[in-house]
């Protein structure tokens, strides 16, 4: 069946004021249009709708019983057409997919949290763990908002840099590092490292610039998040680098010690991505508003 939805307009209208010229006068159109879309709603019906009674016109009982439901039906066919909803916080209900990097899951989570249940207690966040590899979950709907270093390749998917930082060196406190007048690049290489891969990878861009120097460093483990790559720090003499925003609630009373990279790096990018779907997509928006202030307030310039 080939519906019109003028025809659930002009249903409603005729239902409302129970008459040809009164629906056409609401609607804005002439008498001779509204009779012929009442004679294509009686051929999809089935039914009479408005039945002449003297000089007036009285609905039939199907009519009648179906009034209410076409009235919420053309209501809720206006919701999801509008060009611009209002958003109503108070009463959103909703459940958000984030996939962060583990570190902005920590340095960022708990500001978004609050914020969220202060301003939505309805709303509720998933953040789910990043996979080792690369995955289509904004594409598919699986996921709504990520947040990690790299940008997304897809033209489907959107992406704002909402900050950066740099990286630095973490060591258990009594470290023979800590000891040392300035850490050099030398005695940085020459030190035992723990890298942080979710596949496991033993290198990454430091051995590439320790590399240009003729330096090379000793990667003796690999850990998937950075809590587990400070605790091997904290319980070992190895050493691990990374963002140093992530650092400053994670080495507080842990037994970790913060020195400054040896090496000439660019800062670490903080990349929001979503699908653009959600581009003009009132909650969504609200969302990632609230997810750039939870992630630039704590620290990230």
């Amino acid at each position: 069946m080939q519906l019109d939805l003028n025809l659930l307009t002009a249903l409603d209208a005729l239902l409302e004021e129970g008459s040809v010229a009164g629906a056409a006068a609401r609607l804005h159109v002439t008498a001779p249009a509204m009779s012929r879309s009442l004679g294509r709603i009686r051929r999809t019906t089935g039914d009479q709708i408005l039945v002449r009674t003297g000089r007036t016109m009285t609905p039939t009982p199907y009519a009648t019983a179906v009034r209410e439901q076409v009235h919420e039906l053309l209501h809720q066919v206006q919701g999801v057409l509008a060009p611009s909803r209002e958003l109503d916080l108070a009463t959103l209900e909703r459940t958000f997919t984030l996939r962060w990097h583990d570190s902005l899951v920590a340095l960022g989570g708990p500001a978004l949290l609050t914020a969220v249940r202060a301003q939505a207690p309805g709303v509720r966040l998933r953040f789910v763990a990043e996979s080792s590899g690369d995955t289509p979950g904004l594409r598919r709907g699986e996921v709504d908002l990520e947040a990690n270093a790299n940008p997304p390749a897809a033209p489907d998917i959107r992406a704002e840099k909402v900050g950066e930082t740099r990286l630095v060196t973490v060591v258990r406190q009594g470290h023979p590092l800590t000891r040392a007048r300035a850490l050099t690049a030398k005695r940085y290489a020459a030190a035992d490292h723990v890298t942080v891969s979710r596949r496991g990878s033993l290198s990454n861009a430091l051995d590439d610039a320790l590399a240009r120097l003729g330096l090379t460093r000793r990667v003796v483990a690999t850990a998937p998040t950075e809590a587990a790559a400070l605790e091997f720090a904290r319980a070992c003499d190895l050493v691990v680098t990374v963002p140093e925003t992530t650092t400053r609630s994670a080495v507080t009373d842990r037994g970790l010690a913060v020195l400054p990279l040896p090496l000439e790096l660019p800062p670490a990018p903080v990349h929001l991505s979503w699908h653009h779907r959600y581009d003009t997509d009132p909650a969504h928006t609200w969302l990632r508003n609230l997810a750039r202030t939870a992630l630039t307030t704590p620290g990230v310039p």
